[in-house]
């Protein structure tokens, strides 16, 4: 990139975003210009989208005005302003609220200052930023089943969905379930509904990452 990237600091500790951007200015001239930084929330969107900033850099942990709420000020407001939430503890929920807000990532303060080029490139190249230990935290969320949902099922229906995972059809399903046909379409349209699946193709789908198929049994 030829131009260099404009930047904007929002952390109510004075410190910090003055440290910070005299780091980005001086470390990295030649890729970034700081071009503002401010320790007050409620002034934070106003400067941010009359600067035309590539860039937003948002402290979570701000009293007045929680950085969340400036995430999702900024992201209306200025949609074309990437934003990199700064945060002092590395919590799961706050990073799944961040990234709901439309954050493009989430860093936490304790990083090595130096290591913060790369993912400010990377975001502002449309890519989301977050350490290798909350990308699997949320994954991993992501893939389980919720509770609600498996105590729903009995047993008979856990299998059904295993068999429709596998592909196979209403005759098959039938025969290793030791019913009528009639009663497999039945059992199928119950069982999509309680899972919120469309039709087998999507119940499949769930299964695969919910790792039904893993958990179970071979059949």
């Amino acid at each position: 990139m030829q131009d260099r990237l404009r930047i904007f600091i929002i952390d109510d500790h004075a410190l910090f975003a003055q440290g910070l951007a005299l780091l980005l200015s001086t470390e990295a001239a030649s890729h970034v210009e700081v071009v503002g930084h401010t320790t007050h929330p409620e002034e934070a969107v106003s400067l941010v989208c009359s600067s035309d900033v590539d860039v937003a850099l948002v402290d979570l942990a701000m009293p007045r005005l929680a950085g969340i709420d400036v995430i999702r000020s900024l992201k209306k407001r200025c949609p074309q302003t990437k934003v990199i939430a700064l945060t002092g503890i590395d919590d799961l929920e706050a990073g799944r609220r961040v990234l709901r807000a439309g954050a493009d990532g989430y860093l936490t303060k304790s990083a090595d200052p130096g290591m913060l080029l790369a993912p400010l490139f990377a975001v502002a190249s449309g890519l989301c930023v977050l350490r290798h230990e909350m990308l699997d935290a949320l994954l991993a969320v992501a893939r389980t089943p919720p509770d609600d949902l498996l105590a729903g099922l009995s047993d008979q229906e856990l299998r059904l969905w295993v068999l429709l995972a596998r592909g196979l059809d209403t005759g098959g399903i039938a025969h290793r379930m030791l019913v009528s046909e009639r009663t497999t379409k039945r059992m199928i349209a119950v069982l999509l509904r309680k899972i919120g699946a469309a039709n087998r193709t999507e119940a499949a789908g769930l299964a695969g990452r919910y790792g039904i198929l893993d958990a179970a049994p071979g059949d």
